[in-house]
């Protein structure tokens, strides 16, 4: 299924505390589930969502790096968490902080994926940007091998895992890098 063409434009909308978006995947990330804020925040209809890929949301500000952990988590039957910048159907775009786990069914088979997001903690951008834009140069000079190896030392020189330093950064705990 070919990704709808959209355009980014510099316009953030801002989820609220209160605000949770809520979504449930297929084992290939197509849009089963969204909630009331998930479809009204990424600017589509409900119609259009369903049975689309998630990375129907993918903007391209992502580092694909963050995507390869993230699948390499979840379809190893762990939760995942991160901060995502996702694109709009209108071409603005918005922040979460995403946890994301797979779904089991009774053989403890996952059958799917669900994704919870919140607003991100304020000042996060501080951190996150300039490290998501590095990780995006890596790409573009040494491919996925080179960020992933990035991120493996950087993850190595602070000690800690990839869901405890996005855990940390969430908390507040960390400040910078």
């Amino acid at each position: 299924m070919k990704k709808p063409k959209v355009t980014p434009i510099n316009k953030e909308v801002f989820l609220k505390e209160e605000d949770f978006i809520v979504s449930k995947t297929d084992l290939k990330s197509r849009i089963l589930y969204g909630n009331r804020i998930f479809i009204k925040i990424s600017g589509y209809q409900e119609k259009e969502l369903l049975g689309k890929p998630h990375n129907i949301l993918r903007h391209p500000d992502m580092p694909r790096c963050a995507f390869k952990i993230l699948y390499e988590h979840i379809q190893n039957g762990k939760e995942w968490f991160g901060f995502v910048k996702n694109l709009r159907k209108d071409g603005g775009f918005y922040w979460v902080f995403a946890n994301i786990s797979p779904t089991f069914n009774i053989n403890e088979q996952i059958i799917g994926y669900y994704s919870v997001r919140r607003k991100p903690i304020d000042g996060f951008k501080q951190i996150i940007e300039p490290l998501y834009m590095q990780l995006k140069e890596i790409e573009q000079t040494e491919g996925m091998e080179g960020s992933l190896k990035a991120v493996e030392e950087f993850l190595n020189e602070k000690g800690m895992s990839f869901n405890e330093l996005m855990i940390k950064i969430q908390k507040g705990i960390i400040n910078e890098l």
